[in-house]
């Protein structure tokens, strides 16, 4: 039986190593749509949360920290017109095989870069949102305390890190609806190891001053920042 009582620091996610098959990767990165779709939450995020703070700019800006297949930031920026928001959304990924799927993709109005979150640190660069998903199970503790330091830096309003939070019975319903993918793409393997890596609320609940920690439900997480609770503005 698969232990889940800790994360799994260890292993390494197949589409993670530089000289995976670059087809069952991209496939992988295609599927990350339907997922997300399905089981992110992003549009009840960006309902209750993300409109009201974005609204309240007349040129809003949003970071998409870690796009890999690119779904989210283009749900965002079609969801925003929508409603009328002139939002400016960029996402950004160092993966230059990421950034190779979505320039063969139309980007709609959103700015794709190959970058991190530290490269835009020392551009200067400011947004009002900065978001990301399923970025947090990657991370090593000194990883993500640099990301959190670098969305404190780039976010004039709000953080919202959104990710899947550890659980067996996750671990086991993703494990049956995902196996026919399993030889096609990493989504079966990879998505059953981001589940055994990834925290649980309790786990981040004092991971940084500034950053709450709660659960979305029973398979997911969210790590929030407000900058203007923390002295901060926008710029």
């Amino acid at each position: 039986m698969t232990d889940l009582a800790r994360r799994e620091t260890s292993a390494v996610e197949l589409m993670d190593d530089p000289a995976c098959d670059l087809t069952r990767l991209e496939r992988t990165y295609a599927q990350f749509a339907v997922v997300n779709r399905l089981v992110s939450g992003w549009r009840r995020l960006y309902i209750a949360t993300l409109r009201p703070v974005l609204a309240a700019s007349p040129r809003p800006t949003l970071l998409d920290v870690g796009f890999g297949g690119g779904d989210v930031a283009r749900c965002l920026d079609r969801w925003a017109r929508r409603d009328g928001l002139d939002l400016a959304v960029t996402a950004i990924d160092p993966d230059p095989r990421a950034a190779a799927f979505v320039d063969r993709r139309p980007s709609g109005d959103v700015t794709f870069r190959r970058a991190s979150s530290a490269d835009l640190v020392a551009e200067g660069r400011r947004y009002d949102v900065v978001v990301s998903n399923h970025l947090l199970h990657h991370l090593d503790p000194v990883a993500l305390q640099a990301l959190l330091a670098d969305s404190e830096r780039l976010a004039g309003r709000l953080a919202l890190h959104s990710d899947l939070s550890r659980s067996r019975l996750a671990h086991r319903a993703y494990g049956v609806v995902t196996r026919p993918l399993a030889r096609s793409s990493f989504l079966h393997d990879d998505g059953l190891l981001s589940i055994r890596r990834s925290y649980r609320p309790a786990e981040l609940a004092d991971v940084r001053p500034g950053w709450s920690a709660r659960a979305l439900g029973p398979f997911r997480l969210l790590l929030r920042h407000d900058a203007q609770q923390d002295g901060r503005s926008a710029g």
